[in-house]
């Protein structure tokens, strides 16, 4: 009896990491989604977590990637797997962007720092938000040989866009990503039940939610200043004054964006150029015809216009449309490797995620960074050796089959 239970007890050893103790029973990106919920204030958590309206895009995101099925082939020795690929002739070593969010350091102090890093480490590229909270040129020192992109919100006033677009191309960024949804911004519904604004405020409707959260409110109130980094000193605001977010998009961002400023753009940026916003094939085609290297198919996270395609549903229609004329990038609804091979399969040339580094972040700053990451490429790898592709070249339409 006593060898029998010798020969059965396993004592796991007491993690002192807290960091590591806290990320050993994550799981999958809902896991850090829930840590995060515990772990930030719920007006940070809905900010990163909500979506327009009733949410219904939102939801449908995650949804119609759950709603694929695989058709696995077998007998294809994929004793070896290879999940890497190439994004504008550099090799990639997973299909695998990170999206551009904004106010990154209401997560965490560190904020785009942090992912720029975890990014680097992991040979994946990262756009920088123009309504980042660390600049241009902090995001180069920190992650000096990562693949940095630029995201970019079109001001009203074109000369500071031309600014931040010559100090990305001074800073060496890859490539300028040009959001095309937000002529206005979308009604975010549970930024307006708690009066959400940027940066938070500690006053008498959040002090309670900020005591029960005492070690990110530590960690806010021991940080410089959260601004929106790379307009400091500029008109436009840079968030010294707490502000609404859809005021401040109303006031700065210019509404008549047009296909006629595609040139202008080209005239100033001499590296590819990604729209992202796109969601129809029609402007797809549109896209192509005007020169530009890669179309991001996105709802902006359902978090502008209730309803929109999802960005899964657009990648087959729209890879039969441009076929190889432009790379497609589909952003939104990633929680799994197996949606990065779902989204391949049918045509994308990578996916791209914001939320679940999100999660990662506030649940544990860089390191649940990293944990993100390394969980979506595990999965990449493990999902296409069973379905029966050695390479990313294997992955094909015929291998993930829809409802209807």
């Amino acid at each position: 009896m006593l060898d029998t239970l010798r020969s059965v007890l396993r004592f796991r050893r007491f993690e002192t990491d807290r960091v590591a103790r806290r990320l050993r029973p994550v799981a999958s990106v809902d896991d850090l989604r829930r840590l995060a919920r515990r772990r930030l204030p719920r007006g940070v958590f809905d900010y990163i977590d909500g979506g327009a309206e009733d949410e219904r895009t939102l939801a449908h995101n995650v949804d119609d990637f759950a709603a694929l099925s695989f058709a696995p082939r077998v007998l294809r020795s994929v004793g070896t797997v290879d999940p890497s690929t190439s994004l504008f002739g550099r090799p990639l070593p997973v299909p695998l962007v990170l999206a551009p969010t904004g106010f990154t350091r209401i997560a965490d102090p560190d904020g785009e720092l942090a992912v720029a890093r975890a990014a680097a480490r992991a040979g994946m590229p990262y756009a920088l938000s123009t309504m980042g909270t660390r600049s241009i040129e902090e995001v180069a020192a920190a992650a000096p040989g990562g693949r940095n992109w630029f995201q970019v919100y079109v001001w009203r006033d074109r000369a500071l866009v031309k600014e931040l677009i010559d100090r990305a191309a001074g800073a060496g960024f890859e490539a300028l990503v040009i959001t095309v949804d937000t002529a206005v911004l979308g009604r975010r519904e549970r930024d307006v039940r708690r009066g959400f604004s940027l940066p938070p405020t500690l006053g008498p409707g959040t002090l309670l939610d900020g005591a029960r959260h005492p070690a990110w409110t530590w960690r806010l109130l021991r940080s410089e200043p959260i601004r929106f980094a790379n307009v400091v000193g500029h008109s436009v605001g840079d968030g010294a004054d707490a502000v609404s977010l859809s005021s401040y998009v109303a006031a700065q961002f210019d509404p008549d964006l047009s296909w006629d400023d595609v040139e202008w753009f080209r005239s100033n940026w001499s590296g590819p150029i990604v729209l992202k916003g796109i969601q129809t094939v029609a402007d797809a085609k549109l896209a192509v015809e005007h020169g530009i290297e890669a179309v991001a198919l996105s709802n902006h996270g359902g978090r502008q216009l209730d309803s929109a395609p999802t960005p899964i549903s657009l990648v087959a229609p729209v890879a039969d449309a441009i076929g190889g004329q432009a790379a497609i990038i589909c952003d939104g609804g990633i929680r799994r490797g197996s949606d990065i091979v779902k989204a391949v399969a049918l045509g994308a040339t990578a996916a791209m995620a914001g939320r679940a580094y999100l999660y990662g972040l506030g649940a544990a700053g860089e390191r649940g960074v990293d944990h993100v990451l390394r969980f979506l490429a595990e999965g990449v790898g493990q999902t296409m050796a069973l379905v029966g592709a050695a390479t990313v070249d294997d992955l094909e339409p015929s291998l993930v089959t829809s409802p209807s």
